[in-house]
């Protein structure tokens, strides 16, 4: 199953037989208290750094929130898509948790969006869906609900279920266009979290088929060594069913190891990205 999504001039296509769909998640002001002053001063100075840090580390679409504190968030994410698309031709990844911002994203952007993001709850589903259809995007859902963020891969499923059955039977979203996020959760809090992210890829891979993306930062949350966990965990995933991630681009041994587990499943064909990519390599260290 292939979802395609796109700027004014670039389509992207996120498929199992396509290469890993990476995601950058840096226009994001959680934890950046720097960048949240500076979105509260009307500032986007900064997100034209992040643009650029992360189309050269390799992301193929970018993440963008505005969610800082004490901010009009609609008007600054209305603002912050018209920049990005005038700096990069990359597709966006439209995300806010308030219905009027993304509605205010949607408006300002140019192509074919992802939205980030719904979850299985009704109330939640009558506000974004329409949205979705209506501007003709894609969306990523979570298999979450009002009562719970499930421990049980099962659980999951079954709502990713739920979703999928609303959101084209009720609202006449083609199935395509449903991104899920299995839900990845920090391993530092219980050693088993990974297990059933993996598990939940397994189950809606092998019986749904839809694409899925998720926060790769948040399995090594509160962990040391993060980079090194994310690097592991995500080829991982792939080898799973995970076909795109919100992740960190910026960050080489990360995004090498995602293109390494493009070579493994098949997904560069005679490794020519991977030979491509190390010779780039070796020209900026000039050996």
């Amino acid at each position: 199953m292939h979802t395609t999504v796109s700027s004014a001039d670039k389509t992207l296509t996120i498929g199992s037989d396509q290469p890993f769909c990476i995601i950058g998640e840096r226009i994001n002001p959680t934890g950046r208290k720097t960048f949240q002053e500076q979105l509260r001063a009307g500032d986007l100075s900064a997100v034209e750094k992040d643009v650029a840090d992360q189309i050269a580390g390799g992301a193929m679409m970018l993440d963008v929130n505005m969610g800082a504190p004490l901010v009009d968030e609609a008007a600054l994410l209305a603002e912050a898509v018209r920049l990005i698309q005038r700096l990069t031709d990359v597709p966006l990844c439209i995300d806010s948790s308030i219905v009027e911002a993304l509605e205010a994203g949607l408006a300002a952007y140019e192509g074919k969006a992802l939205v980030n993001s719904v979850t299985a709850e009704d109330e939640r589903m009558e506000m974004i869906l329409p949205l979705v259809k209506q501007y003709g995007a894609a969306v990523i859902a979570l298999p979450n609900d009002d009562k719970e963020i499930p421990e049980d891969p099962q659980r999951r499923f079954e709502l990713t279920e739920y979703i999928v059955e609303k959101a084209t039977g009720t609202y006449g979203i083609p199935i395509e266009d449903i991104v899920i996020d299995p839900l990845a959760m920090p391993i530092g809090a219980d050693s088993q979290m990974v297990v059933r992210t993996l598990e939940t890829i397994h189950l809606i891979a092998d019986r749904i088929g839809v694409n899925m993306t998720l926060g790769a930062s948040n399995v090594s949350f509160g962990m040391p060594d993060r980079h090194t966990l994310n690097s592991v965990f995500l080829p991982m995933a792939m080898g799973a069913g995970l076909t795109s991630a919100i992740m960190d681009a910026r960050t080489p041994s990360i995004v090498t190891a995602v293109k390494a587990g493009d070579l493994m499943l098949g997904n560069d064909e005679w490794g020519m990205a991977w030979i491509s990519a190390h010779r780039a390599r070796e020209a900026a260290q000039g050996t």
